[in-house]
């Protein structure tokens, strides 16, 4: 985490989901339960400002996304985005595609592990949330459907072009975000969508025995790791190797490093700090 703080103070209070921190993991509760958790665009704002603010704040490891009720969400709400943006002009229309993207490029580059929790429908905008997660557990009952093209839209939005190829590959990507189809989690898990394919009534218990091990595990590992893993998309390999290399290097004097060998000769478990 950034030890850097600016004069303006950090958020505690967000009027558009639940957030409850605890033991540090923050999860985040999408609350409407009555509309499958459907997004409105004050949503959308709020998730980008938390996911930038995270990095600076010292009391989270891990972040959860999850929703209330029977599914996890279901994309853009209906009437509250989809009818208000045929009234908008294109400059208000860039502007709200280009802050869904922020959400998904904030997910991607926050240094915390982010665990999507998934039950019922992840669909539209909630599949790409899911998708730009670390990690994805899965109930068996859960469905994913990238349903851009069914109204009317690109099946490429909010990254989605970009990073399903890379987790499913092309041709099941070219599938999905092309038909807009609706699939079970156990296509999903063949495909490789899925991170932990779990029971229905066992998707709250692995959600948090995950995100235990990750908020006590080795912080500043997981965060370089995942830097790397979303900057070497793009990279060639002698780059790549270059900055493992550096990389490794800087994690060689953290005060992780030398508690691993601490705690292997005294023969106990680590007790790792993050930095």
């Amino acid at each position: 985490m950034s030890p850097f703080r600016a004069s303006a103070p950090l958020t505690e209070k967000w009027d558009h989901f639940d957030l409850h921190r605890a033991d540090g993991v923050a999860t985040v509760t999408l609350d409407r339960p009555d509309r499958l958790n459907a997004l409105t665009f004050e949503a959308y704002a709020d998730l980008r400002d938390l996911l930038l603010e995270l990095p600076q704040r010292g009391d989270t490891r891990v972040l959860v996304l999850r929703g209330r009720g029977r599914g996890f969400c279901s994309g853009g709400d209906v009437d509250a985005i989809i009818g208000r943006t045929l009234e908008m002009a294109p400059d208000e229309l860039l502007a709200f595609t280009r802050m869904t993207g922020e959400v998904v490029r904030a997910m991607r580059e926050c240094p915390v592990p982010v665990i999507a929790g998934i039950q019922g429908i992840a669909a539209g905008a909630g599949s790409v949330l899911a998708l730009a997660s670390d990690f994805r557990v899965v109930a068996r009952s859960a469905r994913f459907a990238f349903l851009f093209t069914r109204v009317g839209l690109s099946g490429a939005d909010m990254g989605a072009a970009y990073l399903l190829p890379r987790v499913v590959g092309l041709g099941h990507a070219t599938r999905l975000l092309m038909l807009g189809d609706t699939i079970g989690a156990q296509e999903a898990d063949r495909y490789g969508l899925v991170s932990e394919l779990v029971p229905d009534d066992g998707l709250d218990t692995a959600v948090a025995a995950l995100a235990a091990r990750l908020s006590e595990g080795p912080a500043f590992g997981y965060a370089q790791t995942k830097a790397l893993l979303t900057r070497e998309l793009d990279m060639g390999l002698s780059g790549a190797l270059e900055l493992e290399a550096m990389t490794q290097a800087l994690l060689m004097k953290s005060a992780d490093y030398a508690e691993f060998h601490a705690a292997f000769t005294g023969k106990r478990p680590p007790d790792w700090k993050g930095r």
